[in-house]
């Protein structure tokens, strides 16, 4: 669980680190210019994290199944090595998904009207501002949401209710109190994790 909350640590530095440092140079020096390369690399990195963060999400979940419905072989089927390789193909999975984006905003040519009415460069936000055809662009950003997140939340929930059934075998009520404090912090965090990642989609796009 340590080595799964250090990776969640890991994905909010580097997604602060994407964002913030630009959004600083906006407000304390009113330096409002990026370069494009600087903007697509932006994009990049910041979608990567944010899918990279879901996958620990899902990893997470799936520790507290095994915490909760297999106790006794937790030590067995989370070990270091198995949650670092969940951790590298989540990473992979961000990568091969969000490559495309910078690729796919790069093709595009921009009109004279070049303003992001935002403090970071997002996908949706930045191919808005160009003058060709963003059919491509809105087609894959929306396949990327669907799946990536679909899969995710299904995958999430499905532990979830997994646990809920196991939970309610148990006939002591302090087991079941038990059960639930562990899986708290982890609701809560999703919640802080994918409704601001939600509300950001939303807005950029409608």
């Amino acid at each position: 669980m340590y080595l799964l909350i250090c990776m969640l640590a890991l994905t909010d530095i580097g997604m602060s680190t994407s964002v913030v440092p630009n959004t600083l140079c906006i407000f304390w020096f009113n330096l409002k210019g990026i370069t494009v390369g600087g903007c697509l690399t932006q994009v990049f990195f910041l979608h990567t994290v944010s899918v990279m963060q879901s996958a620990v999400l899902v990893t997470m979940a799936f520790d507290r199944y095994v915490a909760i419905c297999n106790p006794l072989r937790y030590s067995t089927v989370l070990t270091n090595t198995r949650i670092t390789k969940l951790g590298l193909v989540g990473l992979l999975r961000a990568v091969l998904f969000i490559l495309p984006m910078p690729l796919l905003l790069n093709r595009l040519q921009f009109c004279a009207n070049r303003i992001i009415p935002h403090t970071y460069c997002e996908h949706m936000a930045v191919a808005k501002i160009s003058c060709g055809d963003i059919t491509i662009n809105r087609t894959y950003g929306l396949v990327v949401a669907c799946v990536v997140t679909g899969f995710d939340l299904t995958l999430i929930a499905l532990s979830y209710g997994l646990i809920i059934t196991t939970v309610l075998r148990i006939s002591s009520k302090k087991a079941h109190q038990k059960a639930l404090n562990t899986c708290t912090t982890h609701i809560c965090v999703m919640l802080t994790s994918y409704t601001p990642c939600l509300f950001s989609y939303m807005t950029h796009r409608f």
